[in-house]
C-alpha cells in the first residue's frame, strides 16, 4: 500500500543505529509468523474497455465510496480526495493508473487468505455491477497506452510522474500500466532473514515464469510473456533489480541499511503534503543538509516512508515482500502466497530450496532475471529449461505445505492452492501463452476478448 506511514509523532532518528534496530524489530517467533497477500487489478468501463477515471459515476471515487457506504470501510483523505481505505487491519488503495489494490491483513493460513480475497472481490464485483465497471488480472494494461489512462489525485505520484522519466524509459509504464499479486512474510532472526532473502531472490524469476499472464502492451504482442516483468529492468537502476550484495559474506541488516541509504529519495511527508525531494540523499537529511528542509532532520516516519520507495525484486522492511508475479485471475491471487509459505515457512522446504540455486553465480541470477520476461519457462537453466527448476520447485514448496498441516473445514491442507501452479509447470505453458494462443485463432488478432473472459 503507498499511504503515507508519517502521521503522528515519531522519534528524530539520531543515529544509523536506530535504523537497523526498525529492521531488527521484525524478528518474530515462527508461531507468530504470518501472511499478507496484496494484489492489484485493472478497473476498466464494460462499454468500451477503458481504464477508469478518479471522478464521475463509473469513476474510482465512486467506487471507494460505495465500499465505504455499503461495507464499512474507513476513508483515508488526502487533499479532500479519498485515496484508500482501511478495515479490519486491511487497506484499499490506489495504484497511480486507477489501479486498485488490496493490501491483506496478517493472517495465519492460505484458506484464510483466500477467503479474504473472496470477499473483496465479492464486494468489488457487487459495485462494479452498478456502475458497469469490471476488473481485469493480468500483468500489463493490453490495450491501452500512457496516454489513455487517467492518473490518479495522490501527492508522491506528481512527484514520482515528473522524476520517472529522468532515470528510466518505462517507469511510467510501471507505475500506469502494471499491476501485480504479492505476499508479504516475516522472519525469526537475522540469519532467518537472510537465508529466506537469498532463497526467495534466487527464485524470484521461476515466479515471474510461473505467474507470467502480460503478453500484450498497446493492443498487440509486445514479445514479452510478462510485460510488467520486462518494464522494471527499466524503471530506475537505483532502486530496483536483484540485489547481488545480498549474496555477498556479511550481508544483515546493517548492509541492508547501507543500501536504502543510498537510494535516492522521493519525498518527505509534512502537514498532510508531500514535499519533493527526489533525486536528493537520505544521508543528507539525516545530517540535517537535505536543502528542502534546511535544518530538518528525519522522523523514524521518515524512514518507514523511504523503504516504500525501492523496488527490488524481493524487498525488505520488518519481513519480506515478494514482488516477482503479474496479476492473474483470482485463483493465481491464492497461489502466490502458498508458493512462497511452501518454500519459506518450514525449515526443510527452505533448505532444499536453497539448495536448487545455491551454487549460481551472480551473473547467473542476473541473466535468468533478465531471460525469463521474454521466454518465461523456456527459459535456458543449467542443462535444462525454468520449467525443470520450477517443477523441483513446486514439488518442495507442496510438501512445505504439507508439513504445516493447516487444515480447513473439510480436511485439506494448503498444498491444493498449488494445483493450478502444477498445471503450469507440468504443460510448459503459461497463462500468457495462452492469451496468445486464443489472440491468433478465435479472438482473430484483437485483445478485446481477454477483458471480456478474464474479468473478475
Amino acid at each position: 500500500m503507498t499511504v503515507s506511514a508519517s502521521t503522528g509523532d515519531s522519534p528524530i532518528i539520531e543515529s544509523r543505529r536506530q535504523l537497523v534496530e526498525w529492521f531488527e524489530s521484525g524478528c518474530k517467533p515462527k508461531k507468530n509468523w504470518a501472511i499478507g497477500t496484496e494484489h492489484e487489478k485493472f478497473a476498466f468501463t464494460r462499454n468500451d474497455l477503458r481504464p477508469i477515471p478518479y471522478e464521475g459515476k463509473a469513476g474510482v471515487k465512486t467506487l471507494l465510496t460505495a465500499l465505504v457506504e455499503r461495507f464499512d470501510w474507513e476513508p483515508i483523505i488526502e487533499n479532500g480526495n479519498i485515496i484508500a481505505l482501511t478495515k479490519d487491519k486491511c487497506s484499499v488503495s490506489l495504484e497511480p493508473g486507477g489501479q486498485i489494490e488490496l493490501s491483506g491483513a496478517p493472517l495465519k493460513n492460505i484458506h484464510q487468505t483466500c477467503s479474504e480475497v473472496h470477499q473483496h472481490l465479492h464486494e468489488i464485483r457487487e459495485i462494479c455491477g452498478d456502475i458497469d465497471v469490471d476488473m481485469l488480472g493480468v500483468g500489463h494494461q493490453p490495450k491501452w497506452s500512457r496516454e489513455d489512462i487517467p492518473w490518479m489525485p495522490k501527492g508522491r505520484y506528481a512527484i514520482m510522474r515528473d522524476y520517472m522519466p529522468k532515470v528510466g524509459s518505462l517507469g511510467l509504464d510501471m507505475m500506469l500500466r502494471t499491476s501485480t499479486i504479492q505476499v508479504n512474510l516475516d522472519f525469526e532472526s537475522e540469519a532467518d532473514m537472510v537465508k529466506k532473502f537469498r532463497t526467495s531472490l534466487a527464485l524470484q524469476p521461476v515466479a515471474t515464469a510461473l505467474f507470467a499472464a502480460s503478453p500484450f502492451v498497446d493492443g498487440k504482442p509486445s514479445g514479452y510473456l510478462s510485460a510488467r516483468s520486462h518494464v522494471w529492468t527499466d524503471t530506475d537502476p537505483d532502486r530496483c533489480g536483484m540485489l547481488p550484495f545480498v549474496f555477498e559474506d556479511g550481508f544483515g541488516f546493517e548492509r541492508y541499511v547501507d543500501y536504502m541509504l543510498d537510494v535516492p529519495m522521493y519525498f518527505v511527508y509534512r502537514d498532510g503534503k508531500y514535499i519533493n525531494a527526489a533525486g536528493k540523499s537520505f544521508r543528507d537529511f539525516m545530517a540535517g543538509k537535505l536543502d528542502v528542509l534546511p535544518g530538518e532532520r528525519p522522523t523514524m516516519n521518515d524512514w518507514a516512508d523511504h523503504m516504500t520507495t525501492a523496488f527490488p525484486e524481493v524487498r525488505l522492511k520488518t519481513f519480506l515482500e515478494m514482488r516477482g508475479a503479474d496479476g492473474g485471475p483470482w485463483k493465481r491471487i491464492c497461489a502466490l502466497p502458498a508458493f512462497w509459505v511452501g518454500l519459506l515457512y518450514d525449515g526443510a522446504a527452505l533448505d532444499a530450496a536453497w539448495d536448487l540455486v545455491s551454487d549460481l553465480s551472480p551473473a547467473e541470477r542476473e541473466a535468468l532475471r533478465n531471460d525469463v520476461p521474454q521466454t518465461a519457462l523456456a527459459t535456458k537453466f543449467k542443462n535444462g529449461t525454468v520449467q525443470d527448476l520450477a517443477k523441483d520447485v513446486l514439488a518442495v514448496s507442496k510438501q512445505g505445505l504439507k508439513a504445516r498441516g493447516r487444515m480447513d473445514a473439510y480436511g485439506d491442507d494448503e498444498s491444493h492452492f498449488l494445483d493450478g501452479l502444477e498445471d503450469v509447470a507440468e504443460s510448459g505453458r503459461t497463462l500468457a501463452e495462452e492469451f496468445l494462443d486464443k489472440y491468433e485463432t478465435e479472438w482473430n488478432g484483437s485483445v478485446d476478448p481477454l477483458f471480456k473472459e478474464y474479468a473478475y
